[in-house]
Order: structure tokens, then C-alpha cells, then sequence
């Protein structure tokens, strides 16, 4: 019997890596009643990650038009949620440094420094590159129940998530090799790859909880940390600074996208937010670490915070209450230091959110 040639036996692996296609059986999206005239009227809602990355997800039609620089093999894997054969991914021998990227938008989806070899034939992290890139849902294909990860922005089928993992998380996000694109530490990535030109803004309006809880909601606004600022201290803890003795006031520190909502508006909503005109108070909270400060990051925020200032104490509001509103510089404020956890995302964690004011 004559041998096989090279072609053959070439064409037999290939095959031995085949796709193999599983049913999707996840929630699907939620019907709308709208009509397209009165969708496209909506102010569209943009959802950011803390790391700064635009995750909003994106539409059917945006999907279908990244789709087609796909190649047959991908397109059943990313969006048919199939699954490679196992060693047969070009990525899960790849020991170099960098960022792996969603096939299908290149949201970064995983970090060099979090893969791990699970011994199963499959590229393998511990954690996701950033929380609130991966999206988990329930696979209940093949008579199984398992946890089925997805990029959250586009919703490409990545592989599946498992409790088997290392130390820290004890996870095992065991990826597709086709699911990805990996860029070398160094490498330019595409726009679509970068987080959003990101701007910082400091200001403190009483109780930092509801004044984080209140910039968190705005549209435009990617994080908002509870902290100390304009104080003496190094390191504050909560407790000396209601003790009166750091001269650090209750601040928030707001991350936000200038493209979606500028400086000025968020002096606006400040003024909205809190009582500019009462003095080391806030309602029922008395104290220096109530009171109001606007902590400039540079020369234009201090000129545009001023500016806001005397166009504000010319209007009704404030004819017959000054506006006592310390503007200074972070150079002369010094550092921002984060509260306690247990002060981060208070409303959140302890259910509801303080109302934003009407218009």
C-alpha cells in the first residue's frame, strides 16, 4: 500500500482542527417597540469601563459590518459560538508580552501578564484585562450547564469560564485562539483598542456619597471616587478627618470623557448638586470637611472655574448669598487620597441613588 504524500497528511491535520459548531442558547436581546424613526431619535447612552474603554455595545448593523473581515472558520466560532479543536489555536503557545484584543471590535479583552498554560489546549487566563470587558451568560448546549464568555461590546462568542483556575481569582477563562488578536507590547494599537481621551476634575460639596453617587449618573462621566483633599495629613483615614484635625475636605474625583460632556457642564451640575453658598456645611452635615472646593488639575480649569464663580454671584440665586466656593490649585491642595472602600459606590452598594435635580 503507497504511503500518504505531505499534501495529504497536511490536509488530514487541518481537518483534525476543524471548528465545532454548539448552539447558542443565551438571553436574547429584549424586543423593542419602537420604530426605527423614534429609536434614532433617542439620545444614545454610552457605557464606559473604569479603565477608561468605551464599551457600549454595539449595534446588529455595526456587527454585521465588522463581520465581514472575518474568515469563514471565525465567523463560526465568533458569532455561531463555536469552538476550536483543542492545541489547535495559534495563540496558545504565545509566551510574549502584551494585549489580546476581541476579533471582531478589538476591545481589549485579556493581558499577557494574566495567561497561564492549563495543560487543556487552550489559551488560558486568570482574569480579564479590565472589569466590564467580558460578559458572562448561561451555555446550556451539549447537556451541559456552563458559564459562556463573551466580549462586551460586541457580544463575539470568546469560549467558556471555569472554577478550576490559579490564584488570585481561581478562574480559568479558557479562550478561542480565533476569538482574538494579539498585540505585542509596543505595538500600536488601533483606535478602536485605546480608551477614550480621558480628563480628571476634583470637587467637594459635602458628604462625598451622594455627591460621587450624583457625577457617577451623568452621561459623559467615566468614574467617580470618594477621597480627601486640600488637607495636611498624608494617608487621612476617615475618622481623623471628621475629627477636624487634617483640614482635608470630603472630595470626589471625577474621570470623565470631554468629547461627551465638557468641564463647564460639570461646574454646572455641581452648582446643582450642593449649596455653594454655605460655609463648612452642607444641611445637616457641619464641618470644614463639608465644605465647598473646586480643586483645579490646570491653568484652564482654574480660569474657567473662576470665570463660572462671578458669572454664577451676578444671578438671582445668589444676590442675597454669596458664593463661598474655594477654588485652588491640586499643585497647592496636594494629593487626593481615596477613602475606604467601604465609602466607594455607597449608594450602590446599599441600594439607591440619590435623585439628580431637575432642570
Amino acid at each position: 500500500m503507497r504511503l500518504p504524500g505531505p499534501t495529504v497528511l497536511f490536509v488530514a491535520a487541518v481537518a483534525a482542527c476543524v471548528v465545532a459548531s454548539v448552539a447558542f442558547t443565551g438571553p436574547a436581546d429584549p424586543p423593542t417597540t419602537d420604530s426605527p424613526a423614534k429609536e434614532a431619535t433617542k439620545p444614545m447612552s454610552v457605557t464606559y469601563s473604569k479603565a477608561g474603554y468605551d464599551v457600549t455595545r454595539l449595534s446588529p448593523p455595526r456587527i454585521d459590518e465588522l463581520a465581514r473581515r472575518l474568515t469563514p472558520e471565525e465567523v463560526d466560532i465568533i458569532l455561531a459560538r463555536g469552538t476550536e479543536r483543542a492545541f489547535c489555536g495559534n495563540l496558545l503557545d504565545n509566551k510574549k508580552d502584551g494585549v489580546y484584543t476581541c476579533k471582531l471590535c478589538e476591545l481589549p479583552l485579556f493581558s499577557s501578564d494574566a495567561k497561564f498554560n492549563s495543560g487543556t489546549g487552550w489559551p488560558s487566563f486568570f482574569q480579564p484585562f479590565a472589569p466590564g470587558h467580558v460578559a458572562t451568560v448561561q451555555d446550556r448546549s451539549h447537556g451541559m450547564v456552563r458559564d459562556e464568555i463573551l466580549c462586551a461590546r460586541c457580544t463575539a462568542h470568546l469560549g467558556h469560564v471555569f472554577s478550576d483556575g490559579p490564584k488570585p481569582t481561581g478562574l480559568r477563562f479558557c479562550l478561542n485562539s480565533a476569538s482574538l488578536t494579539f498585540y505585542e507590547k509596543g505595538q500600536e494599537l488601533p483606535a478602536a483598542a485605546r480608551p477614550v481621551e480621558m480628563q480628571t476634575a476634583y470637587f467637594a460639596g459635602g458628604c462625598f456619597w451622594g455627591v460621587e453617587d450624583r457625577f457617577q449618573q451623568l452621561p459623559g462621566v467615566i468614574d467617580s471616587v470618594s477621597g480627601y483633599m486640600g488637607g495636611k495629613t498624608q494617608n487621612p483615614t476617615y475618622r481623623e478627618v471628621c475629627n477636624h484635625g487634617t483640614g482635608h475636605a470630603e472630595a470626589v474625583r471625577i474621570t470623565f470623557d470631554p468629547a461627551r460632556i465638557t468641564y463647564r457642564q460639570l461646574l454646572e451640575k455641581f452648582f446643582k448638586f450642593h449649596d455653594p453658598s454655605q460655609l463648612n456645611r452642607q444641611g445637616p452635615d457641619i464641618g470644614d470637611q463639608y465644605r465647598s472646593a473646586i480643586f483645579t488639575v490646570d491653568e484652564v480649569q482654574a480660569k474657567e472655574a473662576a470665570a463660572f464663580i462671578v458669572e454664577q454671584s451676578k444671578t438671582a440665586r445668589f444676590t442675597a448669598r454669596p458664593i463661598v466656593t474655594q477654588v485652588q490649585t491640586v499643585k497647592d491642595a496636594g494629593t487626593f487620597y481615596e477613602a475606604e472602600e467601604y465609602h466607594q459606590d455607597y449608594h450602590l452598594k446599599n441600594g439607591g441613588h440619590c435623585a439628580l435635580p431637575e432642570e
